[in-house]
């Protein structure tokens, strides 16, 4: 007959996905992150095995708790940010997470997004540049559902085939040249086409000018 702890359930509410844990006595272990639709992933941690070097080529075993792994795992990844971070991981009382279990995993984790978001915004009405928004910070205002004008997704920059010019994608007209790259876009826009010429501000070759 099984003891209670030789298999208990590492519970996951978060998206965020980790690469494999790794202990000696263990191997390695992928936490489970849940899919579109899941409130959470299960990931079953069993009792191990565990060897003390006594010296004199003799060794000790002894027995680690699934509980113990399990929890040990917990406070790795809810650390994984620094002092007080919490990202959605914990084990199970029983082989399934009760809903008072996951209400109190959601708070933790909606409270430490919502102070993420809060350091991001210090930081925006400090600096006003997005470079100094984390990757993390980004995850907890998606997460929360939250608008900000420092949440974006940049997208690369296309150069403009007339004057090589950067451009942002999909715009109807370079601005430097003012080439027409979408003809359609322009045509909606109201955009008229003309044919591409010299600068304004560069002079017809010597051939071309009025002879006196």
């Amino acid at each position: 007959m099984k003891k209670q702890d030789d298999l208990v359930q590492l519970v996951n509410i978060s998206t965020q996905k980790w690469p494999p844990r790794m202990r000696t006595y263990l191997g390695a272990l992928t936490v489970a992150s849940p899919e579109d639709g899941q409130a959470y992933a299960l990931t079953p941690v069993r009792a191990c095995k565990g060897v003390i070097d006594m010296g004199d080529k003799h060794t000790m075993d002894f027995l680690i708790s699934a509980r113990e792994i399990a929890e040990d795992l917990a406070r790795e990844l809810n650390g994984d940010s620094g002092e007080g971070s919490f990202h959605g991981v914990f084990v199970a009382a029983g082989p399934e997470p009760t809903e008072a279990e996951l209400q109190d995993a959601r708070a933790k984790l909606d409270s430490f997004h919502a102070r993420l978001v809060a350091n991001a915004d210090l930081e925006w009405a400090r600096s006003h540049n997005p470079m100094f928004i984390t990757d993390l910070e980004r995850r907890a205002a998606r997460e929360l559902k939250l608008e900000k004008p420092w949440l974006y997704d940049p997208k690369p920059l296309q150069e403009c085939p007339v004057c090589g010019d950067n451009l942002k994608p999909g715009v109807a007209m370079c601005r430097s040249c003012g080439a027409i790259l979408d003809r359609d876009r322009a045509e909606k826009y109201g955009i008229e086409f003309v044919e591409a010429g010299p600068p304004r501000d560069v002079d017809p070759p010597p051939e071309k000018k009025d002879r006196k």
